[in-house]
């Protein structure tokens, strides 16, 4: 069968620091990425314990690039720059998420935010708070691809399971606050991890893909700043509530912005 893995570097273990992971610098993030890629092989030979012919695909969902591609081990890379995961998202069995953090204004989720830290404080869709989890598995839920597994801090696994009570979660670390988190062990982290894919495989028939939220969808945005985004200010279905929120109407998911 064919999997979908989605990554993030805020959700890995040992990363707690805005500084770890909006810098471009390799240097100062790469401990954080050698971790994740630990924590994606680690999902990867889990799902393979069960479905020994899998094929993997692993998205580096990081805005400045969360993953050394050289480092994985049995899965293909794919970028996310330039694209997103709604265009990636077809003829998947299934989708699982490693190094996931909590949507923005998560009380003590560490690092919590929705797809930029620094410009958006919130996104909602048919009146529901969403955030990256959210976004996506709706997509994935239109398209009947269910959402698995996840792994990430304490605040991104109880989010999960507020959208997806079925799913199959692997702690990295307890949140206790923006930037601080108490660390699991990684070595206990990646066992976690292996044992929780490994489970969301064999249960995969018991989890439902995401259908709580249908078309149509009103999507709705907020700024901290006055939006200067082109492509909020060049689509003509976007509808200004005022200069820092917008709102998207659509029946397409295919039409949403992630």
């Amino acid at each position: 069968m064919n999997y979908i893995i989605i990554t993030d570097l805020e959700g890995a273990a040992g990363v707690d620091s805005f500084t770890q992971t909006r810098t471009t610098d390799n240097n100062i993030k790469g401990p954080g990425m050698k971790q994740l890629a630990r924590e994606v092989n680690a999902c990867v030979a889990g799902i393979r314990s069960v479905d020994a012919d899998a094929a993997v695909d692993v998205v580096d969902g990081h805005g400045t690039g969360g993953l050394f591609p050289e480092d994985l081990v049995d899965s293909h890379y794919i970028s996310l720059i330039g694209t997103t995961v709604n265009r990636l998202l077809n003829d998947y069995d299934a989708m699982l998420f490693v190094g996931q953090h909590a949507m923005a204004g998560t009380v003590a989720a560490p690092l919590n935010h929705t797809y930029s830290s620094l410009k958006i404080m919130y996104y909602r869709l048919n009146g529901i708070f969403i955030g990256e989890f959210g976004a996506i598995a709706v997509v994935a839920g239109v398209k009947g691809t269910p959402v698995i597994f996840l792994s990430g801090d304490d605040k991104a696994a109880a989010e999960a399971k507020m959208f997806i009570p079925e799913i199959v979660t692997s702690i990295t670390k307890r949140g206790t606050g923006l930037e601080s988190a108490e660390h699991l062990d990684p070595e206990q982290v990646c066992t976690s991890i292996y044992e929780g894919a490994a489970e969301a495989v064999r249960r995969m028939d018991q989890i439902p893909a995401f259908a709580h939220i249908k078309a149509p969808f009103t999507f709705e945005a907020r700024y901290y700043e006055p939006i200067t985004d082109p492509y909020w200010l060049a689509n003509p279905a976007a509808v200004f509530i005022d200069e820092r929120t917008v709102q998207l109407t659509t029946s397409n998911v295919s039409e949403l912005p992630f």
